[in-house]
C-alpha cells in the first residue's frame, strides 16, 4: 500500500476500515484496529498535525499472511504512544507504532523493525509539508461548519453502526454461552450433590450394618446371665461411638465352686477391635486362674506375667470382686482401675479404695485386697473411668456417681446401670467407652 496522508480522524478511520475489509479482517478485529489507531493518532491530529498510514508487504510463507500496518506522525519529535490500545501496538526506533494482524485470527504477533527507517521527523518524500502531502495523495482538509469540527460523513456513522452490531451480537454470543455454561454447571453441581448424598446414604448404611455385626459379636463374647441366690446383677456398656461399638471396657462375672461370685472389670488402653481383643485375653486370663483357685491379691500379678511375652503393648486397668452371697463378705483386688462404690441401704455412698498397678503398669500387682461386707439392701456399682471422667474431672464424677446411684437405687436392678450412666451423661466433655455393673444384696445375711 502506497503511504497515505492524512488531517482527520474520520478520514483515517475509513483508511483502516477499507483496508481492513481488503485483508477480509473479523469486523470485530477492524474495530479493534480502527480504535487503536485512532487512540495514536488523535493526540497528533489535536496538535495541528498529520500522520501517514501504509502496510509493509505480505511474506512469501505457506502460512496466513500477516497484515502489517504502520502509522508515522512525520512532524512528531518523540515516540507515538503503544500502550494500554485495543490491539497492541510497537514503537520502533524510528516512532512509529506498528500493527501486525493474521487475517481470520484476530490476534496481533511481535512486529520486525527491519525497513522502518524512517526518521522521527522526516517526512517522506515528496511531503514538504503537511499541505503538500495532502495535495499528493489527494486529501484535502474536509470542510468544517461552524464548530471548527468536520461533519461527520454517513459512511462513518454507517461503519459504526456496523462495528456496534458486531460488537453486540459477539456479546451476545458470549452471553448465551456464559447461561448455557451456568446451566451445565447448575445441572452438574445437582448430580454431584444427588451423587454426594447418595454416597452418604450408603455409607451411613455401611457403618450401620458395620457396627451391628460388631455389636452382635461383642455381645456373644460378653457372658452370659448368671442367677444366684441373694444377689441381683445387671450391666450397661455405651461405645465412644455408635458406629464402632466396640472397645477395651469388657467385664466377666462367674460362680466359682464354692459358690462365691467372682466378677472382673476391665478397661484396656485405646478402642476398636483391638482393645476389645485385650481385654478378652484379660478376662479369660483372670477366669483361668481364678478357676484354677489362685488367690485373688495374685491374679493381677500373674495375668501380667501370662500374657505379657504374646502382647508386649497390652495396658489394661482392672479390678476383681468376689462377693459371698451367703455371707455378704465382699473381696476387692485393684490395678490402677476407679474404686468401686458400695452404696449402703441407708443412702450412704463408701468408695472402697484397693490399691494397686495395671496390667502392663510398672510393678503390676494389687497392693492389698480390700475386705468388707454387703448388708441387705446395699448396692455394689462397679464402673470404667468413661462413667466418671465424662467432665474431665474424676473427684467431682466420683461424687455425681454416689448422688445418682443414691436416687436410682430403688429401681429395678436391670435399669440401675442404664439411668445412672444417663445420669453421668447428661453434660460429655470427654467422650469414652463407659461400662457400669450394679450388684445389689436382697436377702438378709
Amino acid at each position: 500500500m502506497t503511504p497515505q496522508t492524512f488531517h482527520t480522524l474520520p478520514a483515517l478511520r475509513g483508511a483502516v476500515r477499507r483496508l481492513g475489509d481488503a485483508h477480509r479482517l473479523p469486523i470485530e478485529t477492524r474495530a479493534r484496529l480502527v480504535l487503536a489507531i485512532s487512540a495514536v493518532a488523535q493526540q497528533e491530529f489535536q496538535a495541528g498535525g498529520y500522520t501517514v498510514l501504509e502496510t509493509l508487504p505480505a511474506r512469501q510463507s505457506s502460512e496466513p499472511s500477516p497484515l502489517t500496518v504502520i502509522l508515522r506522525a512525520p512532524l512528531k519529535r518523540c515516540l507515538l504512544p503503544t500502550s494500554g490500545l485495543p490491539l497492541p501496538a510497537q514503537a520502533t526506533p524510528d516512532g512509529a507504532a506498528v500493527w501486525r494482524v493474521t487475517p481470520g485470527t484476530g490476534g496481533s504477533t511481535d512486529v520486525p523493525t527491519e525497513g522502518l527507517a524512517h526518521g522521527c521527523g522526516a517526512p517522506p518524500a515528496g511531503a514538504d509539508d503537511g499541505q503538500q502531502a495532502a495535495k499528493a495523495d489527494g486529501h484535502r482538509p474536509a470542510r468544517q461548519d461552524g464548530t471548527g469540527q468536520p461533519p461527520a460523513p454517513s459512511a462513518e456513522v454507517a461503519a459504526l453502526e456496523e462495528e456496534l452490531r458486531a460488537a453486540l451480537a459477539h456479546l451476545d454470543a458470549v452471553n448465551a454461552e456464559h447461561q448455557r455454561l451456568k446451566h451445565e454447571l447448575a445441572e452438574t453441581n445437582s448430580g454431584v450433590l444427588a451423587l454426594y448424598v447418595q454416597l452418604e446414604e450408603r455409607d451411613e448404611q455401611l457403618r450401620n450394618a458395620h457396627g451391628e455385626i460388631l455389636r452382635e459379636l461383642e455381645d456373644a463374647l460378653r457372658p452370659s446371665p448368671i442367677a444366684v441366690d441373694g444377689l441381683e446383677l445387671a450391666v450397661h456398656y455405651a461405645p465412644a461411638e455408635a458406629a464402632a461399638p466396640t472397645g477395651g471396657d469388657f467385664y466377666d462375672w462367674f460362680v466359682l465352686p464354692d459358690g462365691t461370685v467372682h466378677i472382673t472389670v476391665v478397661d484396656a488402653l485405646g478402642h476398636g477391635v483391638r482393645s476389645t481383643k485385650s481385654a478378652l485375653n484379660v478376662t479369660h486370663a483372670v477366669r483361668t486362674l481364678a478357676l484354677e483357685g489362685h488367690p485373688l491379691h495374685f491374679i493381677v500379678e500373674r495375668v501380667n506375667e501370662v500374657l505379657a511375652p504374646f502382647d508386649p503393648d497390652l495396658m489394661a486397668t482392672v479390678l476383681l470382686a468376689r462377693i459371698e452371697p451367703a455371707t455378704g463378705r465382699l473381696q476387692l483386688a485393684n490395678g490402677s482401675h476407679p474404686p468401686a462404690l458400695v452404696l449402703r441401704a441407708d443412702g450412704t455412698g463408701e468408695y472402697q479404695e484397693a490399691r494397686g498397678r495395671g496390667i502392663g503398669f510398672p510393678a503390676p500387682g494389687s497392693d492389698t485386697v480390700l475386705d468388707t461386707r454387703l448388708e441387705a439392701g446395699d448396692l455394689l456399682m462397679l464402673y470404667t473411668d468413661g462413667l466418671t471422667e465424662s467432665r474431665r474431672d474424676p473427684l467431682e464424677g466420683e461424687r455425681r456417681l454416689i448422688e445418682s446411684a443414691r436416687n436410682h437405687r430403688h429401681l429395678p436392678i436391670d435399669e440401675i446401670p442404664g439411668a445412672v450412666a444417663e445420669d453421668m451423661h447428661r453434660v460429655i466433655l470427654h467422650s469414652d467407652d463407659t461400662l457400669a455393673l450394679a450388684v445389689r444384696v436382697v436377702r438378709p445375711n
